[in-house]
């Protein structure tokens, strides 16, 4: 199937706003974290471990989910998760965070499973998005190098700038749960157009 480069071009932004927001909430969680856990280097090494850990099981879903019949609908629909999945970020850190603290004396676990609890489940749901975006640009086997190259530059590009950005200006600027509402709200706006655009994709294809 033939893709438009508007098509291509929706894709490309998307997985670079996926890239953007994973660095920035990586980077927010040792400010989250340091009032209960502090900021060394075990605190980080929890923040790392997590978004790995998560990151690698994203990648895996995102795999599998991309060979049932993928479309932007679904697409969409990993940011919206995505987003929804933050709200605990901003509405019950702190809580969490009291709760394993009490619970747990040693601040090397006490960080490891409040950094779980925290940033595992949408980190996940993030990481699905860069193998489905391969498979939405991917127009046949033979430039499957090349699709996968450029998506994860562009990824990446994204993540870099989303670090930058966050550990540069935003956490200057901005407070901690503010920025975390303005990406949850970037998130649900990108899954909205994506949404948005794969019915209109269906409408043109039906006509």
């Amino acid at each position: 199937m033939t893709k438009s480069p508007l098509y291509n071009l929706l894709v490309l932004c998307l997985a670079f706003t996926s890239g953007f927001i994973i660095m920035g909430i990586e980077l927010l969680g040792g400010r989250i974290l340091a009032p209960y856990f502090g900021s060394s280097i075990y605190v980080w090494g929890s923040i790392i471990t997590v978004f790995m850990l998560s990151l690698s099981i994203g990648y895996l879903l995102g795999g599998r989910q991309s060979l049932r019949n993928p479309n932007l609908g679904r697409y969409g629909c990993f940011y919206l998760g995505a987003a929804f999945l933050m709200l605990p970020l901003v509405l019950w850190s702190n809580t969490i965070m009291e709760a394993v603290f009490l619970m747990i004396v040693d601040p090397r676990y006490g960080s490891l499973v409040t950094a779980m609890l925290l940033f595992f489940a949408p980190t996940a749901v993030l990481g699905m998005i860069a193998p489905y975006s391969v498979r939405l640009l991917m127009k046949d086997s033979e430039r499957s190098g090349q699709v996968a190259g450029t998506l994860y530059f562009v990824s990446t590009l994204g993540s870099a700038l989303g670090t930058l950005a966050t550990s540069f200006y935003l956490v200057l600027w901005i407070e901690v749960n503010q920025i975390l509402i303005t990406m949850s709200t970037v998130l649900l706006l990108a899954g909205a157009l994506a949404v948005a655009a794969g019915k209109v994709s269906i409408v043109e294809t039906r006509s």
